[in-house]
């Protein structure tokens, strides 16, 4: 390939969902109610699209080591919580309930899949963004626990009404200077935010780069390598959310650098 097709081509982005059964959806054909759907929120892809990236949702079954000789890019998106057994929880408090009938509960075999994942895009110097429960799949990935349940407080982090939203000034997260984080923002930042479960130990290498004022973690790194984690929902900011604009040009830097 010539240096002028290189130059036209736009950096692959894959981006993770969940998988769930069809009897889920108002008013499907019952005959087809136990064949399972994958899915991924689209206000991702439009992202992506938009700041330049060509956006390619993975299955579970798209082999992490393979697919990462192909994208340039990977973001793990948010969901439900991360199955304690990943990260040394209590086991004792999941329900016994089937993810793909219950998009909520638990969902083991999307855990293990993205802690692939992002292990494979690590190992390959492959940008890596986590969104919510994405920056808690990677701290575990990379050896890190979370914080079960966190406890009510000044400031609202399950906060539905805010969450398609830019959030409120209650919510307001502090960037460690220096950080991606803090170049990709003019100072302090108003998010919204929608999880109760949180970073608790850091995984190998990861610093903690972003908080809210009660202390909770809103944004982690991998000093030295194109990997950021926030706790907020870029997709659903209705401002521009620099972080997604990251992931694509960190990826294009790769292409460029890769020569591919």
């Amino acid at each position: 390939m010539n240096a002028g097709n290189r130059a036209a081509r736009r950096p692959l982005i894959g981006i993770t969902g969940r998988r769930f059964r069809l009897s889920l959806v108002e008013g499907s054909d019952e005959r087809y109610g136990d064949r399972c759907m994958d899915t991924s929120m689209s206000d991702f892809a439009t992202r992506v699209a938009d700041a330049g990236g060509l956006p390619v949702h993975l299955s579970y079954d798209t082999d992490p080591e393979a697919i990462c000789d192909w994208i340039s890019g990977v973001l793990v998106s948010g969901g439900q919580d991360v199955h304690p057994s990943c990260w040394g929880g209590d086991t004792s408090v999941v329900r016994g309930l089937d993810p793909r009938t219950d998009p909520m509960v638990h969902d083991l075999q999307r855990d293990e899949y993205e802690i692939a994942l992002i292990r494979a895009a690590l190992e390959r110097g492959i940008p890596v963004l986590g969104v919510c429960r994405g920056m808690q799949v990677l701290n575990v990935a990379l050896g890190g626990t979370l914080v079960p349940d966190l406890a009510p407080g000044a400031v609202s982090h399950l906060s539905a009404e805010t969450a398609p939203t830019d959030g409120d000034v209650d919510h307001l997260v502090s960037f460690v200077d220096g950080s991606i984080a803090a170049g990709l923002f003019d100072g302090d930042v108003v998010t919204n935010s929608w999880h109760h479960q949180a970073v608790d130990r850091r995984g190998v290498g990861v610093a903690v780069t972003g908080r809210t004022a009660d202390g909770v973690v809103e944004a982690i790194e991998v000093p030295g390598h194109p990997v950021l984690g926030v706790q907020w929902h870029p997709e659903w900011m209705k401002s521009t959310d620099p972080t997604l604009t990251w992931v694509v040009r960190e990826a294009a830097r790769l292409m460029q650098r890769s020569g591919s």
